[in-house]
């Protein structure tokens, strides 16, 4: 087989010589196998006479590469045809001068010869199932098909085969760009291949035996490299905005423009080369990197913030057969604090007032070209001069960026009528790239005069006393004066403030007097200083303020003390308890600790004591003492001596847990808490009586509240119009008909077992047919001496209103109270209006029912009597049975009784 790979070969090569013609021979001969392996090398140049030329080397063959000591070695396996093949490789110097060197491949003598002899026209052998992988060119132009290469099998020696092959680029997306001859398996490419889509193809090959359709070998792998070709543009990929400070030195970076080309990588046809078309004056652009960098360090903001610059990218190495794009790159500079901010003018002036204590009094103006809001622009302005004594400050305001002038203490037209200020701008960050300093004007105050008031002179008097000075005594004088007369005439003093009303002030004189004792030791005193504050009025009513200090001295006025009135000691078997008694002297030293502890003359030796320190001793059990409570006599003397003889209570007990339990305390009741037990007693004691007699009054009677007009004993009887609604709780009706919910009806309801028993509030009305009134032998009314009724009983039936009953009935024949028995249930009433009104008219109804009844009874009982003379005179008329009816007797009455007893009145006229 006569077949070749075309072959392009890229070498990069960097030698250093002076001149091509002397250091490269003009061609180079290398005998190498048929199938050259990746690493072999082919052959080697000797660079070493080339010098510190830098050549560039460019060849057509991209699968052999030059290394740096001239080996030319191959970058994967190639298949070198019979009849050899000629690589041409161009050197290229600084200067621009070109030489071509051949370098010529053949194959090693023994294999050509050996692959001579069996040579035939579609002979087979087994290595050549596994061929090489096979190369076609990207985007290749028509006519289609084009044949690629042979595949086979030795098999094919000795059976009559077919060739078959399937999978991605045949049967498999993208299918249909290859195919194989059947019988002569030669592979064909059908249509263009885009390399950036797919830069390699692999699918499987079969050897198929004709007859059987077996397959007569292993399936074969078939690999098919595209080859690429300059058809992708490169591209940017990133945005190409750059940030840089001003005033940058050359050679400071900008920033690096990243671009890409999706041709084969590491090949000539993905070497990009950068270049800039504008801004070379300020800016220079890395060839191989794309980084740029400043060639000038006299880039300025504040007169241009922003570069454009155009960048071009060139594959192929900037070749002019390559292919490029361009785009701009946008710089921008960052600011620097260049510029120091100015004053618009060097001079400015203000006026103030005396007596002023705040504030503003000037705006001071500047200017910065640095970026504004921040801090190279910020001003920050300082007063260097002129303001000794701290009466002005000064802000800067962040809007304007203007310095800002305060009063912060008052001036004194007195002590001078100009002040000269130098206030200095700064900036808050330091200057940089500029040799500016900062600057500074002049600021002139005038005071204007002010009719002022007095003043304390001094602003601040101190006095020296000690304690308990005798009251009275004037510790000195504390006047002021008008600041323009220098005089204190007419100027009066007040108290502002005296905590402990210690010290009063002459009004007129400004002395200064003791009034009350002053103790060192008051709350009133802090670290034996005392303050109070002085108020002076002159004429004018204009005033100020003074502050008195008084330095109070200590004298012996108090002794030492003990601090704890009870110790504890927990008492330990066979030890000594003992206890550390600690005392406290108010006053200072020296008169106060250390302090002298000792135990009295003719104690009883049952206590020992021994000094601590200055302020505390230790007092010991001098044998072993029971548990109780122990008065110990304990003198303590100060440093002058000044004590007095003090009782230490001191407590020994069994302890719990290292504490001594609290004593018990006594539970017995003093006088105050017998008195309050027997008070309470006694309370209780009425509130059961009193309980006891509301129950025995509410067993007895029960009072029905009405408020309505028949409350009284007098009846409203000029009722001339038919009946009206009743709407009043007072309702007059039998007790058998009143509801339950009746305002003052019901008092009390006892059954006496009578089983049937109506409802209450259900009976019969009273003019019914039913209502016969009968009487037991009982039912006799009594009248006492007085025209009283006293007691009675009464017994109804008929109607189901009275079964039994009893009465109590006043002179006035109202009815006060009583009790009915109404089927089984025992109603009791007291003074209830509605019920006092219906059984008062039903006592007078009763009596004439009565006399009717008993009508005929007493005419016939009306014969003559005999009855003794009296005597002359006598006025004593007919005391027959009949004779004391009269008027009493006449039914007139009942004409008034109003429409609620009309149908009660038709019955008895009918009777």
């Amino acid at each position: 087989m006569a077949h070749y790979f075309p072959v392009v070969v890229f070498v990069f090569l960097t030698v250093f010589s002076q001149t091509v013609e002397p250091c490269l021979p003009r061609s180079v001969q290398a005998s190498v196998p048929r199938d050259v392996m990746a690493g072999h090398v082919i052959s080697r140049v000797n660079l070493d006479r080339c010098g510190a030329a830098r050549l560039a080397l460019t060849s057509d063959d991209p699968r052999f590469s030059i290394q740096s000591d001239g080996a030319i070695v191959a970058r994967q396996l190639v298949r070198v045809p019979l009849q050899g093949r000629t690589i041409s490789i161009w050197f290229h110097d600084q200067n621009g001068l070109r030489r071509k060197m051949d370098i010529g491949l053949s194959q090693r003598a023994r294999e050509v010869g050996s692959k001579e002899q069996n040579r035939g026209p579609h002979r087979r052998y087994k290595r050549r199932w596994s061929p090489l992988p096979f190369l076609i060119l990207e985007n290749d132009r028509p006519p289609f098909p084009k044949d690629i290469d042979l595949i086979g099998s030795d098999t094919s020696q000795n059976y009559s085969v077919y060739y078959e092959i399937s999978g991605p680029g045949v049967t498999e997306y993208p299918s249909g760009v290859f195919s194989v001859d059947r019988l002569t398996g030669m592979l064909r490419v059908h249509k263009a291949v885009d390399r950036e889509k797919v830069p390699v193809f692999k699918f499987t090959a079969r050897v198929i035996n004709q007859q059987s359709n077996v397959d007569t070998d292993e399936p074969l792998i078939v690999t098919v490299n595209v080859q690429d070709l300059n058809d992708n543009t490169p591209q940017f990929s990133a945005p190409m905005l750059f940030p840089v400070p001003e005033k940058s030195p050359p050679g400071t970076v900008v920033g690096t423009v990243i671009a890409t080309d999706t041709d084969e990588p590491d090949t000539p046809r993905t070497l990009i080369k950068y270049s800039l078309l504008s801004g070379k004056d300020l800016f220079f652009i890395n060839p191989a990197t794309g980084a740029i960098t400043t060639t000038t360090s006299t880039l300025d903001r504040e007169v241009q913030d922003k570069h454009f610059v155009v960048v071009e990218i060139k594959d192929m190495n900037g070749a002019s057969n390559g292919r490029s794009n361009t785009g701009t790159a946008s710089i921008s500079l960052q600011d620097i604090n260049d510029n120091a901010p100015t004053f618009t003018k060097k001079v400015h002036s203000a006026t103030v007032r005396e007596n002023e204590n705040s504030g503003l009094i000037l705006r001071i103006p500047v200017e910065d070209k640095d970026l504004k809001k921040t801090p190279n622009w910020k001003a920050v302005f300082k007063i260097i001069k002129g303001n000794e004594n701290g009466n002005f400050r000064i802000e800067t305001d962040p809007e304007t960026n203007e310095g800002l002038l305060y009063i912060a203490k008052p001036l004194d037209y007195e002590k001078g009528d100009r002040l000269t200020l130098e206030v200095l701008a700064e900036n808050e960050a330091p200057l940089v790239g500029t040799t500016q300093t900062w600057a500074s004007a002049l600021v002139d105050i005038s005071v204007l005069d002010v009719d002022e008031g007095p003043e304390f002179v001094p602003p601040i008097l101190t006095r020296v006393i000690k304690e308990n000075i005798p009251n009275g005594t004037v510790i000195g004088t504390y006047t002021a004066t008008d600041p323009e007369t220098k005089s204190s005439a007419g100027i009066r003093y007040f108290e502002l403030s005296d905590p402990a009303s210690w010290i009063n002030v002459v009004e007129k004189t400004g002395e200064l007097k003791i009034t009350n004792t002053v103790d060192r030791e008051s709350d009133f005193v802090q670290n034996g200083m005392y303050n109070m504050t002085l108020k002076a009025v002159d004429a004018s009513s204009k005033s100020c303020t003074g502050t008195v200090i008084i330095q109070v001295l200590d004298e012996n006025d108090n002794i030492p003390t003990t601090g704890e009135k009870e110790l504890v000691i927990c008492e330990k078997k066979g030890e000594l308890g003992s206890v550390l008694v600690v005392a406290e002297d108010k006053d200072q030293k020296p008169f106060s600790d250390p302090f002298t502890f000792r135990l009295p003359d003719g104690h009883d030796r049952t206590w020992t004591l021994k000094t601590v320190d200055d302020t505390s001793a230790l007092l010991q059990q001098a044998k072993e003492l029971p548990t109780g409570e122990y008065e110990v006599p304990l003198e303590v003397l100060d440093q002058q001596g000044s004590g007095k003889l003090q009782t230490v209570t001191i407590r020994v007990c069994k302890c719990r847990n290292g504490k001594c339990p609290p004593p018990n305390k006594s539970s017995a009741l003093g006088v105050w808490g017998i008195l309050a037990l027997l008070l309470g007693l006694a309370l209780l004691l009425l509130f059961v009586i009193c309980c006891a007699m509301q129950c025995v009054r509410k067993a007895e009677r029960f009072e029905m509240v009405d408020g309505g007009e028949n409350s009284g004993m007098l009846l409203k009887s000029n009722t001339e119009a038919p009946g009206d609604a009743v709407t009043s709780d007072i309702i007059i009706m039998p007790s058998s008909a009143i509801d339950h919910s009746v305002k003052g009806s019901l008092m009390e309801v006892s059954h006496i077992g009578l089983a049937n028993a109506n409802s209450f509030g259900a009976g019969v009305p009273f003019n019914t047919q039913h209502s016969i009134y009968q009487q037991s032998g009982d039912a006799v009314l009594n009248r006492d001496a007085v025209g009283i009724y006293g007691a009675g009983s009464h017994l109804v039936d008929g109607s189901g209103m009275y079964r039994a009953g009893s009465q109590f009935v006043d002179g006035s024949g109202m009815y006060r109270a009583g009790s009915q028995l109404v089927d089984g249930r025992v109603l009791k009433f007291m003074d209830s209006p509605a019920q006092n009104t219906w059984n008062t008219n039903g006592l007078h109804i009763n009596e004439k029912l009565q006399f009717f009844r008993s009508e005929d009874g007493r005419y016939a009982d009306d014969l003559l009597h005999s009855y003794d003379y009296e005597g002359e005179g006598s006025p004593a008329g007919s005391v027959g049975c009949c004779s004391e009816q009269g008027d009493e007797e006449s039914l007139d009455f009942l004409n008034t009784l109003g429409p609620k007893f009309r149908s009660l009145a038709e019955v008895c006229n009918k009777k």
